[in-house]
């Protein structure tokens, strides 16, 4: 990795009015926190319960979440375009993290909902329900994420605020790999058994008897247990999106002889070498994670025979993650951006193959590997946004507009192409080598299972950090472009784009 010119951008050098306080990055934190109750429940648990509680076919479920994605791709430069050109006064984008965060809460309750229908009749459900959430989930995460290029100008403080978003994201992580498969079983509990433990009257001890699991013996309705599920994580949602709303500020603004032209925005951003590397490389990213996310809860059920270590792996990997998250801004003051995020996902894709030689009774090889894997393949969450954020910078430098909203949407269209192909190929995966739910499997479906857990994304991952040697735009070239961006403010006659 090479080290920035000079030592760095460091955080001294930063301008007093760039900068933002300890309040207001933990402010921001709190809107991915919300959004992580839905995409890490997309991430782990939609495919498993689709197949093994609402009962669809694994390629059914994968060709669903392709199917779905040719909707976003109209809904997301929209939703984009449309935070754009929001005038409030609260802002572009803050105002949608209110107006959508119920309506999102629900879709969550009702895609997680079991109806008595025919198979047929399921399958429509299951569309319709997905499609409303994705949809919520569009309107309410495209402006959260365009708010990070809009609360600072500067590249340095905004990959400290991608960090903070993540901590707050891998936060909740935890709790939803380690709890959502517990919360499950314990929400579809009969009220007898219940009553048995009350939680009211003894808090404490039915926290001792949760954190035990004991309860993962007793019978249970799975079906009602993930739709309650939902219903506390949409709760829970609803107040974190609102206090982010309550918290932060919009700063950076559009130059003001912007004129909306949605042809020539589109057009500015697919002819853009930045922008088009970063998109490319988030699909394969994202498309690798899902699926090894995923095929986890199948590796551990059907191929270690061990579910009770399902919820500790998953929170191995969450703070794994956030360990990296935590140091990141201080190592990217020292290297280049590009350089580091190029040696986490090369590195941690080498570290996902070498799952390949796991055995089942090698439990501690297991999980040291996943958290070798997740810290270095941490660093690269923040590093993603930031980057993404100065591509919409590199477009006002070299075109005089700014369209922070579409980038930001096409980003999360592209996490969502990720998220489809992940889930494709995994239901793809799992028929072609013959899965079939909640029986012994055959030596060929274990097969697949274990080359979806090491081979196939750890490939996939090196495939995309050698994408990254296309992307131009390193520390020393946005140190230039922020400090041209600053004299063109100060100076409308210098608004011109450089030769």
């Amino acid at each position: 990795m090479s080290k920035v010119a000079g030592g760095a951008q460091a955080l001294e050098k930063v301008p007093v009015e760039d900068r933002l306080g300890f309040g207001e990055k933990a402010g921001y934190a709190l809107g991915d926190a919300a959004s992580n109750f839905y995409w890490k429940s997309f991430e782990f648990f939609i495919i498993f319960f689709y197949t093994d509680v609402f009962g669809i076919s694994a390629g059914a479920v994968g060709t669903m979440m392709l199917v779905t994605r040719i909707m976003d791709a109209v809904a997301d430069p929209v939703m984009g375009t449309i935070a754009d050109r929001t005038r409030t006064r609260w802002g572009h984008f803050r105002p949608f993290l209110v107006w959508f965060g119920l309506p999102l809460a629900i879709a969550g309750v009702l895609t997680f909902t079991t109806p008595s229908f025919s198979s047929g009749g399921k399958l429509v459900y299951a569309y319709v329900t997905y499609c409303f959430l994705m949809l919520m989930y569009t309107a309410v995460n495209i402006p959260y994420s365009a708010l990070l290029g809009v609360m600072t100008p500067n590249s340095v403080v905004r990959t400290s605020l991608a960090s903070f978003r993540f901590v707050g994201a891998f936060t909740v992580a935890v709790g939803v790999q380690y709890f959502t498969p517990s919360l499950a079983q314990w929400f579809g509990m009969t009220s007898a058994a219940h009553a048995r433990h009350p939680f009211l009257a003894q808090p404490v001890a039915w926290f001792r008897w949760f954190l035990s699991k004991d309860f993962l013996t007793l019978p249970s309705d799975p079906a009602r247990g993930w739709q309650l599920t939902m219903v506390l994580y949409g709760v829970l949602a609803v107040i974190l999106l609102f206090l982010c709303f309550l918290i932060t500020r919009e700063r950076v603004v559009p130059p003001e002889n912007q004129n909306p032209n949605l042809r020539r925005d589109v057009r500015d951003m697919v002819t853009s070498r930045p922008f088009l590397v970063m998109l490319g490389v988030m699909i394969v990213m994202i498309t690798s994670f899902v699926l090894r996310g995923s095929i986890s809860v199948y590796y551990f059920k059907y191929f270690v025979h061990r579910n009770d270590l399902l919820g500790p792996f998953l929170v191995s990997n969450a703070l794994a993650f956030l360990a990296a998250v935590m140091i990141t801004p201080a190592i990217a003051r020292r290297f280049d951006k590009k350089a580091l995020f190029m040696a986490a996902i090369g590195g941690g894709g080498l570290v996902v193959a070498a799952f390949w030689v796991v055995q089942p009774t090698d439990i501690r090889l297991m999980f040291a590997l996943q958290i070798i894997g997740s810290f270095v393949l941490g660093f690269n969450s923040p590093l993603v946004w930031a980057m993404f954020a100065d591509t919409a910078d590199d477009a006002e430098w070299r075109l005089g507009r700014r369209n922070t909203g579409l980038v930001f949407a096409s980003a999360i269209f592209g996490m969502k192409i990720g998220l489809a192909l992940g889930a494709w190929v995994t239901g793809g995966l799992l028929t072609l080598f013959g899965y079939v739910p909640n029986v012994a499997q055959t030596s060929f479906s274990l097969l697949g299972i274990r080359l979806c857990m090491s081979l196939i994304p750890g490939a996939m991952l090196l495939l995309a950090a050698v994408m990254m040697k296309a992307y131009p735009l390193d520390d020393r070239l946005m140190i230039r472009i922020e400090q041209d961006l600053k004299h063109r403010k100060l100076d409308p006659a210098e608004a011109a784009a450089p030769a």
